[in-house]
Formats: C-alpha cells, structure tokens, sequence
C-alpha cells in the first residue's frame, strides 16, 4: 500500500471515530471473552459484553460511557468474586477521560480509578490475610490506573498543539489573504490617482486649446495653427504617459518605460499650461534638496491637478502662480489663482472628487500635507508641504 493510500485511510480513520471504536469495542470484547472462556460464568460473559459496549462511545462522549463502566464496575464487586480480563475497560475510559474528556472529568476518572483499584484488590485478594501482598497487588493496579492516564493526558495535549497549529495556520492564510486583498486595493488607487492625473490634465490643456483655437480661427489663423500643435503634442503625451501607466499592469512583457516626472520637470508643465492661453508664473524660492522619487512624482502630481482645476474653474481672465519653495526640512508648494475657482470648485467637482482627495493622500503617503479652499479675496489655493526624508 502506498503513502497515498496511508493518507487516505488515516484521513477516513480521523473522519469516522465512531465506526473505528466501535469495531474495536467489538475485537475487544471478542478477544477478553476467548481469554476468560475457560473460567469465566455466564454474568462474566454478560458483563464483559456490558463493558465492551461503552468503549464505542469512549471519543464522543467519554464522560457517559465512563460512568456507564464505573456502575458496571460496581456491580461486578457484588454479582461476581471473578476478576474479568474486561475489567481492562477500565483502563480504557481512563485513558479516554484524560485525553477527550474535559478537565474536571480527568481528574475525577484518575481518583475513581485508584479507588478502584483499592476495591479490587480487597475484593479479588485471595489466600491468607497479608498486607504486604495486598500493598503490592493495590499498588500494581493503581499504578497501571496513573499510566493509562498519562497516556491519555498526552495524547490530550498533542491533540490541542495539533489543534493550535491549524487555527494558526488558519489565521496565517486569512491575514495572506487580507495583505493581498490590501495591496490590490492600494494598487487600485494608485492606478487611479495616475489615471485621474494623466487625462483630467491632459484633456483640460486639450479642451482650452480648442476653445482658443476656435475663437482665434478667423481673426488669427496663425494662432489656430498653433493650437492644433499644441493639442497634438499633448494628446502624444497623454497617450505615452497612459502607455506607460498602463504597462506596468503587463506581466513579462520586456517593455523599457520612461521614468516618472520629478520636481524638475515642473518648469515645463508650466510652460505646457502657459502654452495653451493661461496666465501662470513660476516662483522658486531657495536651492533645491534631493528628494525621494516617490516624493518628488507626488508634488508633480499636486502642481498638474491644481493647473488642472485652475484651467477647469478659474474662468477665461484667470490668472495663476506656482510657488516651490526649498525650506531647510521640506519643500513647500502652493499652486494660487485669482480667477472665480473658489466657487466653481465647490459646486462642480469631475471625478467625483477625486483631484483634491488624490492631492491630499499623494502628501500623507510621503510624510506631508496639503489644504486647499478659497483664497481671501477671490480666487483658489492649493498649499502643500513635502519633507524631505519621511518620517514613517
């Protein structure tokens, strides 16, 4: 039989207590019977089968069956002056008790059992009156009582570490499971922050192209011209950068992908915003720090929504300012507007929401922060602060 088939019949085994002890109630009481044939009457029959029966339910429910051979036990002190090889059965629902049974019931079965054997040992003592052989024949009884309990307790104990390693093992895979579920949410929501970034940007700067371009089409055909280019140019980007986003969704693929914006490269977002009619200026203030990557993508991505909301609600005389400011622990970014956003902002929201949500986690995921609202005096605000080296 191979390993396999072992496997299976174990498994078949632990699945079917009842069946297992049942058949081995059965040879039990089979095999005390043949041993006692030659001395034993008709109650030592009758009683062997009566404690044999019990051993069957030793695993499901041992406090019953125990008590069920403790009377049985009793009675056969008062029908019979024969020690029975069944009495064995006692050992049995003593082990039982230690190792299925509660506590308290493991206790009670290993005192009942010394008293037993102290019973027994008066009761079956045949010859003349003799401490020492009484002493000798009590203790042997008693101490095959305390092994059979032992046993048991042994066997109580592997089953809970058994036990306790598969609820452990449980909980390990439930918290696998939870980590997964986690990062395949938190890798949603970057790829959505991406996503939001790329096309609301891009599709602003595309939106405010056209709408110059159709205004400026009959008077200045140059200007139209011009706007074609630059909605040309920025649909190219937008489509590289969703190219790139969506790559790393590939698996296997072997594709290079450009590296993701820096602070540096805000300059030139600016002068992209610039190009397609709004009035934006560029203040830096102070030297520049090196930075994470992580950080530095994150206030890209603050400055390219901001422009963004600014494009959207400003209104056509808007006029903006993007300050960075290189502070000795942190760089310090506000993104202003003078234009109508601050009521604009609050009544009309794409996305759900989603721009000034995304804005304030990309600053709390890298140890900053970031406020936003209206600007006394007219106009929108976006200010944030990055620290150079997060604190998490």
């Amino acid at each position: 039989m191979d390993s396999t088939a072992l496997e299976r019949l174990a498994a078949w085994l632990r699945r079917h207590p009842f069946a297992v002890d049942s058949v081995l109630a059965a040879l039990f009481f089979s095999v005390t019977t043949l041993l006692g044939s030659g001395y034993a009457s008709d109650v030592g029959v009758v009683l062997s089968f009566l404690l044999s029966v019990p051993l069957a339910w030793r695993r499901r429910a041992p406090v019953p069956a125990a008590a069920v051979v403790v009377v049985l036990c009793l009675a056969q002190l008062v029908l019979t002056s024969d020690l029975l090889p069944a009495d064995a059965a006692a050992l049995v629902t003593v082990h039982s008790l230690a190792a299925y049974a509660p506590r308290w019931a493991s206790r009670a079965g290993l005192v009942a059992g010394l008293v037993g054997a102290a019973l027994a040992a008066l009761t079956y003592y045949q010859g003349p009156y003799d401490p020492a052989s009484l002493l000798i024949i009590a203790g042997s009884i008693g101490v095959s009582v305390v092994a059979a309990w032992a046993l048991g307790d042994l066997r109580r104990a592997r089953v809970l570490r058994i036990a306790g390693l598969e609820e452990r093992a449980r909980l390990l895979e439930m918290e696998h499971q939870q980590e997964m579920r986690l990062a395949a949410q938190a890798e949603r929501a970057r790829i959505a922050r991406e996503m939001h970034d790329v096309v609301a940007h891009s599709l602003s700067v595309v939106i405010a192209q056209a709408d110059g371009g159709r205004y400026a089409g009959q008077a200045d055909p140059a200007a139209a011209t011009e706007a074609l280019e630059q909605i040309s140019a920025t649909g190219r980007q937008a489509l590289t950068d969703m190219r790139t986003l969506l790559g790393v969704l590939r698996e296997g693929d072997g594709q290079e992908f450009a590296p993701q914006p820096d602070v540096a490269a805000i300059d030139h977002l600016v002068a992209d915003v610039g190009a397609s009619g709004l009035d934006v200026d560029l203040l830096v203030e102070g030297s520049p720090q090196p930075m994470p990557t992580g950080a530095q993508l994150a206030a890209y991505r603050i400055v390219q929504e901001s422009l963004t909301n600014v494009l959207k609600h400003a209104g056509p005389a808007g006029k903006a300012w993007v300050r960075l400011h290189w502070r000795p622990d942190s760089l310090e970014l506000s993104v202003l507007d003078d234009g109508r956003g601050a009521a604009a902002a609050i009544a009309v929201s794409d996305g759900q929401g989603q721009g000034l949500l995304g804005m304030r986690e990309r600053a709390e995921l890298h140890g900053g922060r970031l406020t936003a609202g209206p600007r006394h005096g007219g106009g929108f605000g976006v200010h944030a602060v990055l620290p150079y080296r997060s604190s998490r």
